[in-house]
């Protein structure tokens, strides 16, 4: 086989199409773009969000779904009260990655709020991103200690 032998295969090459050519081309005159009008024009059409003056679709989406606008730079907390905190031996550390392990969150990554329904009847020691001032107190009562672990804004995977 030569270098002028080559060829691209049967049928994956289409004839591109040559418009305004006469009558008999069969897109002759106005080369497909129907007669007069802004898309008849060269440089003609609008912008791609402009829908006549319309209220255009993109920003009608966000009534139309019920749910309002997503605020980008909310941070979701993950919430675990007390109560899930029972199963802890006396003089435990619970952090994320021990909640993790039992199951209680999903991921060791999360921001974790530490909320104040139920009881906590044994000291713990509690580091988590953020606490309720009723649980602070219980857990603080019990003879535990709270500490909070410092997060920024951008660290975590946000939802």
């Amino acid at each position: 086989m030569k270098l002028h032998e080559l060829k691209p295969q049967e049928g994956s090459v289409k004839k591109r199409k040559r418009v305004g050519r006469g009558i008999a081309a069969g897109q002759g005159k106005t080369a497909g773009r129907g007669t007069k009008g802004q898309n008849a024009r060269s440089g003609g059409g609008v912008r791609p969000y402009f829908e006549g003056g319309q209220l255009p679709l993109v920003r009608k989406l966000p009534f139309a779904r019920g749910v309002g606008f997503r605020d980008p730079w909310r941070v979701q907390f993950t919430p675990v009260n007390l109560e899930r905190l029972g199963d802890f031996q006396e003089d435990a550390e619970v952090t994320p990655g021990t909640l993790a392990e039992v199951g209680i969150i999903k991921r060791a990554d999360e921001l974790v709020v530490i909320l104040g329904r139920g009881e906590v009847d044994h000291s713990l020691t509690v580091k988590a991103h953020r606490f309720s001032a009723s649980a602070r107190a219980k857990i603080e009562a019990a003879g535990g200690a709270v500490e909070e672990l410092p997060w920024r804004r951008g660290d975590y995977r946000t939802r």
